[in-house]
């Protein structure tokens, strides 16, 4: 099997089937596990996929190691992460308060990130400011929204607003990825001003054709050809691959590609092509980058290290302050404490742009193995941990803050049944 899947490859990567099964148990036993557990305590699946990565890594078990097969499979796996990040933004639900207090708030969360980034560095804690400040300034809405499903948020006024403040908290760190940590400013300025332009034009053209083509495409839902899927994956990873091939970062490319696709797509055809999308990337693919994330990180660096240690609980400390902070200052006339502090504690969760930035961060020189070690760790705590103080807080609150026209709108589109039928 492995000759010839590395025959098909052209020899270009390397292939150990054995660490390549192990991951791919990792992923079930994570998703089983999860299962089990959350009838008692609700755990994010990707927290599970990332500490069983460590556990089977090099540096625990080592029954797996991430060779570039598995790699390959990872990036697939990163770049659906962030086309579901742009999918799940409703530009519809979110414009006007919601944008606008998200785009004010996370301008303040810069402001705050880089300016304890500044501190950090000037008491020679951490290396870089710029990196640092980039990766505390981060929401891991993509991660969040399984879980605000399930509690049922996205149905709520609370949820729209949470939405618009992670849509900005994901995408404004893309940006910064792309445009300030990676190549030279004034190139990626214009190779990005041209990446906008041309996925511009690709909005334009899916949404005027939608309604023709879709007539086609739904047809196919339930059959062996599944044409809606297999575009929508063509468009994932064409602008993943365009996106890399002008020097930006994967995660833009995956990110348009959900904005895209999400425009193009209305009414109850929504509800049976995110179902299949999300099976192959949830059930297949974002898992390998999870489970990989947790092979590659370095364990020994964070306990061999007093002060990579030390640092862990400080970055979950800052990850609450340079995100809480803005919620409970500009949504006072939002919503009343209690929520403000919900919105506060799912606001500053984090996990994948974290692992992104310190992955380049280290390969850049400008960050410790330590630091990144101890800023993956406390994303991993703050996925753990936030989320169910969040939802703690937000209970018995849900039914009475049902926003109408969401209701209306998901009704639509298949997410609930009608109350005459269900």
């Amino acid at each position: 099997m492995t000759t010839i899947i590395a025959t098909a490859l052209g020899g270009g990567l390397s292939v150990d089937s054995g660490s390549f099964l192990v991951v791919v148990v990792v992923a079930a036993v994570a998703a089983l596990t999860a299962g089990v557990v959350g009838r008692w305590f609700a755990i994010p699946v990707v927290v599970l996929e990332l500490v069983l990565g460590i556990v089977v890594g090099p540096q625990v078990l080592a029954l797996a190691e991430p060779d570039s097969f598995i790699q390959f499979f990872a990036n697939l796996g990163l770049g659906m992460l962030f086309f579901f990040a742009g999918y799940e933004i409703d530009f519809a639900r979110i414009r006007g308060k919601p944008m606008t207090l998200a785009m004010i708030g996370w301008a303040l969360s810069l402001i705050l990130a880089y300016g304890v980034g500044g501190v950090l560095a000037w008491a020679g804690i951490v290396l870089s400011l710029l990196y640092t400040g980039s990766a505390l300034a981060t929401t891991a809405i993509g991660t969040l929204i399984p879980i605000l499903n399930d509690a049922g948020e996205m149905r709520t006024r609370f949820g729209t607003y949470l939405l618009g403040a992670g849509a900005i908290g994901e995408f404004g760190p893309i940006l910064l990825v792309t445009l300030v940590l990676t190549t030279t400013t004034a190139r990626n300025v214009l190779v990005l001003a041209i990446f906008v332009v041309l996925a511009v034009l690709a909005a334009v053209i899916a949404v005027n054709s939608a309604p023709r083509s879709w007539r086609l495409m739904e047809k196919t839902l339930e059959s062996s050809s599944q044409l809606a899927v297999r575009i929508s994956v063509v468009i994932i990873f064409a602008l993943v691959l365009f996106a890399s091939g002008l020097g930006l970062d994967l995660l833009l490319g995956g990110f348009a590609a959900g904005i895209i696709v999400r425009l193009s797509v209305h009414g109850r055809e929504v509800l049976t092509l995110e179902s299949k999308l999300t099976g192959i990337g949830y059930g297949f693919l974002i898992p390998f980058f999870f489970v990989y994330s947790g092979m590659m990180f370095n364990l020994d660096a964070l306990i061999g290290s007093t002060s990579g240690l030390l640092k862990l609980p400080l970055f979950v400390a800052l990850f609450l302050v340079v995100r809480g902070v803005p919620a409970l200052l500009l949504y006072r006339g939002v919503f009343e404490l209690r929520d403000r502090l919900a919105l506060a504690f799912y606001s500053a969760t984090q996990l994948p742009l974290v692992v992104a930035i310190t992955t380049i961060a280290v390969a850049a020189g400008e960050m410790r193995s330590s630091t990144a070690a101890a800023l993956v760790g406390a994303a991993i705590l703050s996925t753990l941990i936030f989320p169910l103080v969040a939802m703690r807080l937000r209970s018995g609150r849900v039914e009475g803050d049902i926003d109408a026209e969401v209701e209306a709108q998901r009704l639509d589109e298949g997410f609930i049944e009608s109350p005459a039928t269900g």
